[in-house]
């Protein structure tokens, strides 16, 4: 039952994901929402008038069960902002979307994600370069999501290069389970979920095709990564409205830099002109930035003798890091369930103790 008003929130006109937010949280429910009077949900900060006159609450339960039965019949699952399988990098953007439907078993929140975008007018310079960071990527023993928007060019070479060097990949699309598009990725579509990566989207199967869905998907894109990069891009498009959402979410963006008048690296090397990204020739200047470089050194001993003085908050952040070896700002705020004013707090304290040590790119890890 709690799936099928998870569900309605898809199909609310005018609330939006932000005052979806609110209004759960004021009636202290998913369920309680649809039960609350119009009269006190006028009470939430941000929902006025306009937004009650189009809430028709009992439509959009009528939506959700035709939904659940497409949901059901094509094995699509269901996550909710409230759960723990919920993408966490997510939960740190303020538009991301509050329910994700998706085909397959990736885990969203690996310790390690990077979206790859770029043109669909792919050169060969940049698919090779696609090709070749994603393999040197592949080596390292800690496995990297590679995420993507399944489109043609650099999308699709991205998912295609995951899949032959075995990194679970996933496709986020704009529009809902009842088609693929292009309808010539589909068997693509079909080779991600086998070899054991995903298809993710916000859209039901009652979304037609709009380019602006396209743009919106672009969002979860970057939130659901640490970092994305721009293997290649002209000076408008898609991609580099990714890497302005990334930059966005103080996430690190990276660009490939490109020779001079080529069309399809005048975007990349805006981005690096204007310092709005990492200028990035190899997987090492990745993984340096990122703090991704292998680090196995940490001692057992030591950890122990770190826990002497410390406070539980600071145990738990310790024991987060110990346990994942490395995890940005945004992270350690989700899984410890504390504000990130006080993390940033903590954190500082504990690198002048010289417990642990700060990595580009907001990341952090245990002093070795």
């Amino acid at each position: 039952m709690e799936t099928l008003y998870k569900v309605a929130f898809s199909f609310l006109n005018g609330l939006g994901n932000i005052n979806a937010r609110k209004v759960i949280a004021y009636s202290g429910g998913i369920e309680a929402f649809f039960k609350e009077k119009k009269q006190n949900l006028l009470k939430v900060p941000g929902i006025g008038n306009h937004i009650i006159q189009k809430l028709d609450r009992d439509s959009a339960l009528r939506e959700a069960e035709n939904e659940l039965i497409f949901i059901e019949e094509n094995n699509i699952k269901v996550t909710f902002y409230l759960e723990d399988n919920f993408p966490q990098r997510l939960l740190n953007c303020p538009d991301s979307p509050i329910i994700l439907y998706y085909k397959g078993n990736v885990d969203f929140n690996a310790s390690r994600v990077l979206s790859v975008v770029g043109t669909r007018k792919a050169t060969e310079y940049g698919k090779e370069n696609c090709t070749k960071l994603i393999k040197a990527l592949a080596s390292h023993v800690e496995k990297t999501i590679i995420v993507s928007g399944l489109a043609y060019g650099i999308d699709i070479c991205a998912h295609k290069a995951a899949m032959k060097y075995n990194l679970p990949t996933l496709a986020v699309v704009g529009h809902g389970f009842h088609m693929m598009y292009p309808a010539q990725h589909r068997k693509y579509a079909e080779e991600i979920i086998q070899s054991g990566g995903g298809i993710i989207t916000e859209f039901t199967s009652k979304s037609i095709i709009d380019p602006r869905h396209f743009v919106r998907r672009n969002r979860i894109i970057a939130g659901m990564a640490d970092a994305t990069l721009v293997m290649e891009s002209a000076r408008k498009g898609g991609s580099l409205t990714t890497a302005e959402i990334a930059n966005s979410y103080n996430r690190d963006v990276f660009a490939f830099p490109g020779r001079v008048g080529d069309v399809y690296s005048q975007g990349c090397n805006h981005l690096i002109k204007t310092n709005q990204a990492h200028l990035i020739e190899s997987v090492t200047d990745l993984e340096y930035i990122l703090g991704w470089e292998n680090d196995d050194s940490k001692k057992d001993a030591f950890q122990a003798k770190m826990f002497v003085e410390l406070s539980p908050e600071e145990e738990l952040l310790i024991s987060l890091l110990n346990k994942e070896k490395k995890l940005g700002i945004d992270m350690l705020s989700v899984k410890s369930n504390l504000p990130m004013s006080r993390v940033s707090s903590l954190l500082l304290k504990m690198e002048f103790e010289g417990l642990i040590r700060a990595l580009p790119g907001k990341i952090y890890s245990l002093t070795t």
